[in-house]
């Protein structure tokens, strides 16, 4: 399966452990099951700084009480180049989308935009597969990392792409600048602000996806999918038509 596994999951050097909280949504939602987040990277380059910052966000939503599953793209078709896209790669990343309840896009500015290979995993997931939702509802965080200077093209993309897949994009998000000094030879994130933007981000991932986590359904009930389902409403468990009868 194109999935990755992830080395020293419990181990984070860069976190300072007096400040974080390890249960940042405790208050706001059942907390059982663990929320499901699937992570998503754009490169695929052996030393990938998308994917390293996948990684440490991995590591840091375990802590504080997810699931995770890292979608690995090296084996993912183009778009239409199997009949159907009827290929391993993206059953299972269309499988795993439909697992989870929140997602972590993060992907490498290249001539000022995400790249290909991020682009190539979004486009693999339908807005509707089925009568199913892969992405309507979920909660969405965005990253991204830069070669250079700061910079926020990817993330916004991102967002665009988030909104357009009818995902609940957080407020917060993360931008690395100058990637390539902000790991040791190990693949680990050295502490700084960079490293505690995505401790903030994935924290408010965890709290948004806990605080929807009761509401999904009627967050994504419209109007125009139920006339087209043929699906009429019914007054006597229609709970808005009840509370402005006549009398009420």
């Amino acid at each position: 399966m194109p999935l990755r596994d992830l080395a020293d999951p419990d181990h984070l050097p860069a976190l300072d452990r007096r400040y974080a909280i390890d249960r940042p949504a405790l208050g706001l939602g059942a907390g059982d099951p663990p929320p499901r987040i699937l992570l998503l990277y754009g490169s695929l380059r052996e030393r990938s700084y998308s994917r390293l910052c996948i990684e440490e966000a991995a590591r840091l939503l375990r802590f504080f009480g997810c699931e995770t599953r890292i979608f690995d793209p090296a084996t993912l078709p183009l778009p239409d180049q199997h009949a159907g896209d009827d290929h391993p790669a993206v059953h299972e990343l269309r499988e795993l989308s439909m697992w989870s309840e929140g997602q972590v896009w993060c992907s490498p500015e290249r001539h000022g935009q995400i790249t290909g290979i991020m682009k190539l995993q979004i486009d693999h997931l339908p807005l509707s597969m089925g009568g199913m939702r892969p992405t309507q509802g979920r909660t969405l965080a965005v990253m991204q990392v830069s070669a250079g200077s700061q910079s926020f093209n990817s993330v916004n993309t991102l967002r665009v792409l988030g909104r357009w897949m009818r995902m609940v994009t957080i407020p917060n998000q993360s931008s690395v600048a100058k990637a390539f000094d902000e790991f040791d030879d190990a693949g680990r994130m050295k502490p700084s602000s960079y490293y505690d933007r995505i401790v903030d981000v994935m924290e408010e991932l965890v709290r948004f996806t806990v605080l929807l986590r009761p509401h999904t359904t009627q967050l994504v009930d419209r109007y125009s999918e139920r006339k087209e389902a043929g699906v009429p409403i019914d007054p006597a468990t229609d709970l808005s038509a009840i509370a402005v009868a006549p009398g009420r």
